[in-house]
């Protein structure tokens, strides 16, 4: 006799296929999966190999989070194309999920770097380092722009990108390099927003792959001036050619609490 033909008992049944018994006997009482078979003596549930693919089926849709309810109603309409209409819908969910999730590790790499970067900053140091290209949603500012303005602007852009929270993007600002050679150090004109799944398209602004200038900057804004001053001074002393703006990101917020603290990352393509 084949031994696929054989019946199996509820426990060896919820054995191969890695569920508890009890998951089965809920499923029977609720009318969702029953047994093939129940022993009249002693009115234990048998079940059939042949039933594997539809546990099987039951168990994936549940893994997707499909209600009981919705696989009650496919159960009682089971076809090919219920099925794919289903399985399309859930698809599309988990991709939208695999999005979210590819962009919440990203943010999170994000933060690890700048903790590195924390652990091991001079903050005297003025480095050349290479980057990748970036693409950044910008908003324009200037100096009469209100804090309440800028957040409504901010909160305005992100809403393009259906953001979850304020933090699966990081922020900060940008000062053209016109402006910090000619002194003026609080010229900012744009507030950037860097989203972890953003694509080259039409509308952002391209951070350029290459060379930096990298430095930071402890403490009030009101100082960072001098800040500038020592860079452009760097730049000069080592016959650099600074370009395009200067991008200025906080890297410390998450783990202070006073704004003398409070650790700015200022970097600035360097030209040919």
């Amino acid at each position: 006799m084949d031994k696929k033909n054989k019946l199996l008992t509820i426990g060896q049944f919820a054995a191969l296929h890695g569920i508890n018994k009890k998951t089965l006997m809920w499923y029977d009482e609720i009318g969702l999966f029953q047994p093939v078979t129940i022993n009249p003596e002693n009115g234990y549930r048998c079940y059939s190999y042949y039933q594997s693919p539809i546990l099987e089926t039951i168990l994936l849709l549940r893994e997707l989070d499909v209600s009981i309810a919705e696989i009650q109603d496919f159960m009682k309409n089971r076809s090919a194309e219920n099925l794919k209409c289903l399985l399309d819908e859930k698809i599309e969910n988990l991709d939208l999920q695999i999005i979210h999730l590819q962009a919440v590790r990203k943010t999170l790499c994000s933060h690890r770097q700048d903790m590195n970067t924390l652990l091991t900053i001079n903050l005297s140091e003025i480095s050349i380092i290479e980057k990748e290209e970036h693409y950044l949603a910008t908003v324009d500012i200037d100096k009469n722009t209100s804090f309440e303005k800028e957040v409504e602007l901010i909160t305005t852009e992100i809403a393009k990108y259906q953001l979850g929270r304020l933090h699966d993007a990081s922020y900060g600002s940008m000062i053209p390099v016109d402006s910090l050679l000619t002194g003026n150090f609080n010229d900012y004109t744009k507030l950037f927003i860097e989203i972890p799944f953003l694509a080259h398209e039409k509308g952002l602004h391209t951070q350029p792959k290459g060379k930096y200038l990298k430095a930071f900057y402890k403490g009030d804004w009101d100082k960072i001036p001098q800040k500038y001053q020592e860079i452009l001074e760097f730049a000069r002393s080592q016959n650099l050619t600074l370009s395009g703006f200067s991008y200025e990101k906080g890297i410390n917020e998450i783990v202070i609490d006073r704004i003398e603290d409070y650790i700015v990352q200022i970097e600035i393509p360097i030209w040919g």
